[in-house]
């Protein structure tokens, strides 16, 4: 199974990015799960043609019991990718990590992955916070590889550093290892030099160069990610390039 926890910082692009790497591995034919782990609970929109999903902390909320069965927390986007969102405490009360906790707490009891049999699980995490709940996917064994999304802006790279140090201190632990960057565009002076000399600085792989692209902008605004929308296009092109990349890898598991 492919397990794939992806950071960076706030407003880098993360969720664009999942969500099209999520729609790439399942146009590839693959069985494949979308955990959003952000209280803003956006992450699978572009996976449900803009509709958004009710919350596992807001399900929470609304009841006295935990849901019996996962189709109460999840629906099925674009060919047949499993949607979750974590969620969040009610704004300005609370830990938003332990909505993280909470969710994977109840994922076990359901026995998620044992029913499902996913080959790829992709999680979207909020920000460039690796510690407490937001460590959870790489800490608790659910994440095996960690992605990093950075452009060239320096808080963007200031952020990734921190993800990579964060992750590097788990080293030892037998947790998730980061596999490599996603340069996610914003054209600034230089972005591609700035990136890779991060990347060698770091021992890392520029694992996949996504073009700034008006087909992302259309494609959101119309709730759907480039795989389904623009197919064609360039930025689709180097997500379909990435799944086939993690996907002819040796499974994380084995």
């Amino acid at each position: 199974m492919i397990k794939i926890a992806i950071y960076g910082k706030g407003g880098i692009g993360k969720s664009t990015c999942t969500a099209n790497l999520s729609a790439a591995f399942a146009s590839l034919g693959k069985k494949v799960i979308q955990i959003g782990c952000d209280p803003k609970a956006d992450s699978t929109v572009n996976l449900l043609n803009g509709k958004p999903l009710t919350p596992v902390m807001d399900y929470m909320r609304m009841h006295d019991d935990e849901p019996e069965d996962i189709s109460v927390i999840s629906r099925t986007g674009y060919k047949g990718v499993l949607c979750m969102e974590t969620g969040g405490p009610t704004p300005g009360l609370g830990c938003a990590g332990r909505g993280i906790i909470t969710t994977f707490n109840l994922l076990k009891q359901l026995e998620l992955f044992e029913q499902y049999q996913p080959d790829v699980v992709l999680y979207d995490v909020l920000g460039d916070v690796v510690c407490g709940g937001f460590a959870a996917p790489i800490r608790e064994g659910y994440a095996s590889k960690v992605l990093i999304v950075t452009s060239g802006e320096k808080m963007a790279l200031y952020a990734a550093n921190n993800i990579r140090n964060a992750v590097e201190n788990f080293a030892d632990r037998s947790y998730a290892k980061v596999r490599g960057i996603i340069l996610n565009r914003r054209n600034v002076a230089d972005e591609e030099a700035k990136v890779r000399a991060f990347a060698d600085s770091a021992g890392l792989d520029i694992v996949a160069d996504i073009p700034r692209s008006d087909d992302i902008i259309r494609c959101e605004d119309a709730g759907k990610t480039v795989i389904e929308g623009a197919p064609d296009c360039a930025a689709a092109q180097r997500f379909f390039a990435l799944a086939q990349k993690l996907a002819a890898e040796e499974p994380s598991d084995e």
